[in-house]
């Protein structure tokens, strides 16, 4: 066996891939193998200078980066990477000249440092940074370990931060090793802990945020002059450093620095800047930290304001005067209060804020009115997301499910206010839009419910989508999958959600068949009537898709507290650990399943994944006359810390009632997993066994939370299939 096929089985269960026996025939069958055996496409970006576009495609575990040029934009293969290793692939950029490409490799670090090494290397596994020229030809190359780069604009240099300190990288620099072990000095030393930089449009300068504890300032690294300045210092905090296109100006959010209740509150608890504890407080320094009896409480004392009572405003600075000026505050009521980061757009600085139900994004003129509204850009009945700007940062290209509430299309909008215009429209799913510099077209994922995540062209002025990459593998089911339909429901306490549902093609009449309800995690997800836009989302999908074509009548539930819906549905009350309120979505999809006339409601089974996980075991652990049978992979099952039964968080946990789960369980788990404890699963076993309840179980060492080694897929959703069959198909 190799490596990266080591797995542990607590009972005996056959997981190799055993013929199933053929229950329907009428419809042609698929295998689990064929129908994750197209790649698709995880990240895409375009050069801002010229028609370049370069993505990352993703086949069976094997990750790669993909580019292609106008006017034909022929796909050119820029790296081979062959092994389906679990090394992971991030952080896709492109300069400006569209001539070099770079990503990270490796996954991120555990609470303990370590990075993730699904398949168990000896040696452990590495995180680093890559560079790739367009042109092809030449292999890749690892310039640095590390993560999160920031590309020049002329593609010569890399910036990266670590411990509070800026390391600037040559893009051509070859290396194996950590900065310290290649010499490499910070780019600058200043006092305080540096992050969120920017490069300026011609990559002579820097702006950066300079956390000092109890205030922040913007600086400028001058690239050329190797001198810092600051913009604007004084004792409020600075934060979202943002570039106009010419780089002569430079926009920021200013809110007020620490009150001497917030300081006082805020020290002893680390160190967070060279040469302070806590905040504010010089090491030595005496600081009573305990909960005062007696707070002073005069203006000033507690809360910080402006003198004008404003807390949030925008400022603009002239560089070359040194001149700053405020341009917007929040209005009094605070509606806008709670804006962490803007972009200079055109004339205007746009940010993303959830009110009035929706996630839109939002217009402030530069030069205008301090005390404007800002203009909702986006607007509509759907949430706006996965935005891309017009070279002249004029128009934002955005994604949104208006009007088409289980789907994503391409909008276009005036960043300074204006009408929006509808691109793409119909049956496909249309993300992640980048702009192409001649502005004619737009490159975005693209996909459909029977088509995996692909590259495509769009006309800026609307039309369909043009598919260029990648092709479709011999031997992909794309005729005989279904395409899913949307059911509404209504849960017992009235709240309506939204599913979608597959059918077989070949259901007789009267015929009942099993069925299966699948939970996306997060939970702030939303599956979409077609593949998902996220990784495993994409696969479940997929899945979904087998065991329809296997003969299971399959739904897949949009549960309240998920995204797509609007603010009231994702903040529904009484949800999670304070009542798991959308355990109700859950039981009132699987009764509509045993009340369909193709189901038989005695074979109903359910599946999912972290948050999934959680509503299988509850499903199981509740209403297990309602679920024959679950697979629950990653899932949490105790909420919280406490044992005790008057506790609320343990009585929203699938373990209150573990005296009535009576149907069996696969679980599946990674013990490297950075999102839910595998403590969950271990403890959950150990109540399986007391009670003898039929469990099988899977675990993979040194695996994460969406497992990285596409085999481990492959070995859990054929065991999956297999346990379900058993408990299901063939009851």
């Amino acid at each position: 066996m190799s490596r990266k096929n080591r797995f542990w089985i607590d009972v005996t269960v056959v997981l190799f891939f055993i013929p199933l026996v053929s229950v329907v025939s009428a419809q042609e069958k698929f295998t689990i193998e064929q129908i994750l055996s197209a790649p698709f496409v995880t990240e895409l970006v375009s050069a801002k200078d010229v028609d370049r576009i370069a993505w990352m495609e993703f086949q069976m575990g094997r990750r790669n980066v993909f580019t292609a040029a106008g006017p034909d934009f022929k796909p050119t293969r820029l790296t081979y990477w062959y092994e389906d290793d679990g090394t992971d692939m991030s952080s896709l950029r492109i300069s400006d000249d569209g001539v070099v490409v770079v990503f990270v490799r490796g996954h991120t670090p555990n609470r303990d440092g370590w990075i993730a090494n699904p398949s168990s290397f000896p040696e452990g596994a590495d995180r680093a940074i890559w560079a790739v020229k367009t042109g092809g030809g030449a292999p890749p190359w690892r310039v640095i370990e590390g993560s999160g780069p920031m590309l020049s604009p002329n593609g010569k240099w890399i910036l990266v931060q670590d411990g509070g300190e800026i390391y600037e990288v040559p893009v051509e620099f070859r290396s194996s090793g950590t900065f310290a072990k290649c010499g490499l000095k910070p780019l600058f030393r200043t006092h305080g802990s540096n992050s969120n930089y920017r490069w300026s449009p011609d990559s002579t300068k820097i702006a950066f945020v300079s956390n000092r504890d109890d205030h922040s300032f913007i600086g400028i690294y001058d690239h050329e002059t190797r001198k810092i300045s600051y913009v604007a210092p004084g004792v409020d905090r600075d934060t979202s450093c943002s570039w106009s296109d010419d780089g002569k100006r430079i926009a920021f959010i200013r809110r007020p620095g620490s009150t001497f209740s917030q300081i006082i509150s805020s020290a002893g608890q680390g160190t967070t800047g060279r040469g302070t504890t806590g905040r504010g407080f010089r090491i030595g320094q005496t600081v009573t930290t305990r909960t005062q009896t007696q707070m002073v409480s005069g203006p000033g004392f507690r809360q910080a304001r402006f003198k004008d009572g404003h807390t949030l405003t925008f400022w603009v600075a002239d560089l070359e005067t040194g001149k700053a000026h405020k341009f917007w505050h929040n209005p009094e009521d605070r509606t806008f209060g709670n804006i962490r980061s803007f972009e200079w757009a055109g004339d205007s600085v746009i940010f993303q804020l959830e009110r009035n139900n929706w996630r839109h994004y939002y217009s402030v003129q530069i030069d205008g009115d301090p005390d404007a509204i800002p203009v909702d850009i986006t607007p509509g009945e759907g949430l706006a997301e996965f935005t891309g700007l017009s070279k002249d940062g004029m128009y934002l290209y955005y994604c949104t499910n208006v009007g088409d509430i289980d789907r994503r299309h391409l909008w276009k909008t005036p960043t300074s206010g204006g009408r929006s215009v509808q691109l793409t429209k119909g049956d496909g799913i249309e993300t992640s839009p980048a702009a192409l510099a001649s502005g004619d077209k737009m490159a975005v994922i693209y996909s459909d419910a029977k088509r995996q995540l692909s590259v495509a062209l769009v006309d800026a002025e609307g039309g369909e989508a043009e598919i260029i990459a990648p092709k479709v593998p011999p031997g992909f089911p794309l005729e005989e999958q279904v395409v899913p339909e949307n059911v509404m429901l209504t849960a017992e306490d009235g709240l309506q959600f939204n599913n979608q549902v597959f059918v077989p093609k070949d259901i007789g009449r009267g015929e009942r068949r099993p069925a299966l309800l699948f939970m996306h995690g997060g939970p702030m997800r939303q599956m979409l009537l077609g593949y998902h836009y996220m990784y495993f989302y994409n696969m479940a999908y997929a899945i979904n898709q087998y065991f329809c074509n296997r003969g299971y009548v399959v739904m897949s539930v949009n549960y309240r507290t998920g995204i797509g819906y609007g603010q009231k549905f994702r903040n529904a009350p009484n949800c999670g650990a304070r009542g798991s309120a959308e355990y109700q979505d859950i039981l009132a999809a699987g009764k509509y399943l045993q009340s369909r006339p193709d189901v038989d409601p005695e074979r109903v089974g359910l599946w999912g994944l972290s948050y999934g996980g959680i509503l299988t075991a509850m499903g199981l652990s509740r209403n297990s006359e309602v679920f024959a049978a679950g697979v629950d992979i990653a899932g949490v099952h105790l909420r919280g810390s406490s044992l005790d039964p008057e506790n609320l968080s343990f009585q929203s946990s699938a373990v209150a009632t573990i005296d009535n789960w009576t149907s069996p369980v696969l679980l599946v788990h990674g013990d490297d997993d950075r999102n839910v404890n595998f403590s969950q699963t271990t403890g959950l076993v150990q109540l399986l066994r007391a009670r003898d309840i039929h469990y099988e179980l899977i675990v993979f060492p040194d695996e994460v939370h969406d497992f990285l080694v596409f085999d481990k897929w492959l070995i859990t959703f054929n065991a999956a299939d297999d346990f379900f069959r058993r408990f299901l198909m063939e009851k």
